[in-house]
């Protein structure tokens, strides 16, 4: 029975809710989250208060209370509608299917870096993020590894891939402006070499010694992405 689904939940599986609220046929929770999405696309997360979510559809602040609970409540449907359905995955291999799994969600963390800054509050609840879950799962059925197993490799490439996307996003954020990637490597390398003491620390005074700054590519993001990927995929490996 849906009188016994929490209403958080319902409002995020989108079940009726009873007419004696009194909504605004104008105002509904789906419309609530665009407004709120739209936003946050714009302006960042910070950016989200239910007052600017309610005045941008010419409502109040206690209008938008009506269908949404709370703002934590606001963010995990914003979240759920953001990510969206995986695309078509290969379960075959099981390997290739999570690679493409964690590179999907990247791609989508990535247009909405957003996204990395919302508060986790629980595992997926919502049926986007039930959707995601249910392809992980897929592309692990053909393994003999158990639940606990499965939902914990999911868990851990997701939150490799939020980890990697919100780092780099505020490294770009921390540069100063005009400034490319591989030019403030090259300048930290040329900082550090000259602080880090090599009786003190002598395998980072090697680090920085070497040319890994000095010759940093245009954009390393990519690479360090996969590195950190194909390291996990190797654990899962070995665990199969």
């Amino acid at each position: 029975m849906t009188s016994e689904v929490p209403a958080a939940l319902r409002r995020l599986w989108r079940l009726p809710e009873s007419s004696r609220l009194g909504r605004p046929a104008t105002l509904d929770v789906d419309v609530i989250i665009a407004a709120a999405v739209k936003i946050a696309d714009r302006d960042g997360l910070g950016g989200v208060t239910i007052p600017k979510v309610a005045k941008s559809l010419g409502f109040t602040g206690m209008s938008l209370y009506r269908h949404v609970g709370s703002k934590d409540e606001l963010l995990t449907l914003m979240a759920d509608a953001a990510m969206g359905t995986p695309p078509d995955l290969d379960t075959g291999d099981w390997r290739q299917g999570l690679r493409a799994w964690a590179l999907a969600q990247r791609e989508v963390f990535r247009r909405r870096p957003w996204l990395t800054r919302v508060p986790t509050s629980g595992p997926p609840s919502g049926p986007h993020g039930i959707a995601w879950l249910e392809a992980g799962l897929a592309i692990l059925s053909r393994t003999r590894l158990d639940w606990a197993h499965k939902v914990g490799i999911l868990s851990l490439l997701n939150g490799y891939v939020v980890h990697s996307v919100r780092q780099h996003s505020e490294l770009a954020e921390g540069r100063a402006e005009g400034q490319g990637q591989a030019e403030a490597e090259r300048d930290y390398g040329r900082a550090l070499a000259r602080l880090v003491d090599p009786g003190r620390f002598p395998e980072t005074a090697r680090l920085f010694a070497s040319a890994a700054f000095e010759n940093a590519p245009p954009d390393t993001a990519d690479l360090d992405f996969s590195l950190g990927l194909e390291l996990i995929l190797d654990g899962v490996a070995a665990r199969i």
